[in-house]
């Protein structure tokens, strides 16, 4: 039994060292945000015989 209970409290102690990790890195790490932009293709914007892109029927 007290190695069921080691297990289970390494289990724990890991299982909330992650969680304080994922909040810190969530509560006071801010991304850098820079501007982006994307090429879509003329092709893609005109709709087909079918009805537009993306769509099925």
């Amino acid at each position: 039994m007290p190695s069921l209970l080691r297990f289970l409290l390494i289990l724990a102690i890991t299982g909330l060292a992650g969680y304080g990790i994922v909040y810190a890195l969530g509560t006071y790490v801010r991304p850098a945000t820079r501007p982006m932009s994307v090429d879509v293709p003329l092709r893609n914007l005109q709709p087909g015989p079918d009805g537009p892109p993306g769509k099925t029927p």
